[in-house]
């Protein structure tokens, strides 16, 4: 694989070099000398391998993070994308199962958990008055031990009494309906394409200002209550959005 690329010591123009560079690493990704989850070669010696400047090496890594072929972590270095997860909207298998039944393997860790006086769009989100207390929930997910979701639920806290001190790795969809009997009924959802907030950014060890897929989610019961909302933050190479509708 890492084997002299002469074609880089040409004299070839930045952009050309770029593209020759993104088309050798997706080679070493197609024909599995990189496998998923893979460190790349240190800057460094990719820059010395490629005969180029860190730059034009960098630009080339930048395009294919956007396209979903590696990704960036923080003082850690470039590795290989898993395979997407299949995520359909309107399904409501929670995170554990989602992942599961695509064969992989999924974790969930709490950041904190602990009840407060929420920003202001929480409350307009729930149809809450601004002045009480909410429950804000922060999780960061795991798929095969990558971090991929950090996550803020925040929950009516009328609905849920006592659940702080629940086992909160576990599914809040399991627990609404196994200790409280709520269950989920309608659900409504906005997607936008964003960068990560530092609080994010830093749970997933992600470079500032690195490309997200944001997930609003408000959620009611089975009597049509608003009971709790969902921000999610996930990274963009995560996920294949499959909807199919009757």
């Amino acid at each position: 694989m890492l084997h002299n690329e002469a074609l880089f010591r040409d004299g070839l123009s930045r952009q050309t070099a770029v593209t020759a560079i993104c088309q050798a690493i997706s080679g070493w990704i197609e024909r599995g000398e990189l496998g998923h989850n893979d460190r790349l070669p240190a800057e460094r010696i990719l820059s010395g391998q490629f005969a180029t400047t860190r730059i034009t090496l960098r630009e080339a890594l930048g395009q294919l993070e956007s396209q979903g072929k590696i990704y960036r972590e923080e003082r850690r270095g470039w590795f290989v994308c898993p395979p997407r997860i299949n995520y359909n909207p309107l399904q409501r298998s929670h995170f554990h199962a989602m992942v599961r039944e695509q064969g992989r393997k999924p974790a969930t860790e709490v950041l904190d958990a602990a009840e407060i006086i929420g920003p202001e769009d929480i409350y307009t989100l729930l149809e809450l008055p601004s002045h009480l207390q909410v429950f804000c929930i922060r999780r960061l997910r795991r798929i095969d031990g990558r971090a991929v979701l950090y996550v803020e639920h925040y929950l009516n806290p009328a609905y849920f009494p006592g659940i702080l001190l629940e086992d909160l790795t576990s599914s809040l969809t399991e627990l609404y309906a196994t200790r409280y009997g709520i269950h989920y009924g309608k659900v409504r959802f906005a997607m936008l394409p964003t960068t990560f907030p530092a609080s994010a950014s830093q749970a997933l060890k992600v470079a500032d200002n690195s490309p997200a897929l944001f997930i609003t989610r408000i959620n009611r019961d089975q009597y049509g209550r608003i009971i709790d909302c969902d921000l999610e933050y996930w990274r963009y190479d995560t996920l294949h959005i499959n909807v199919e509708a009757e």
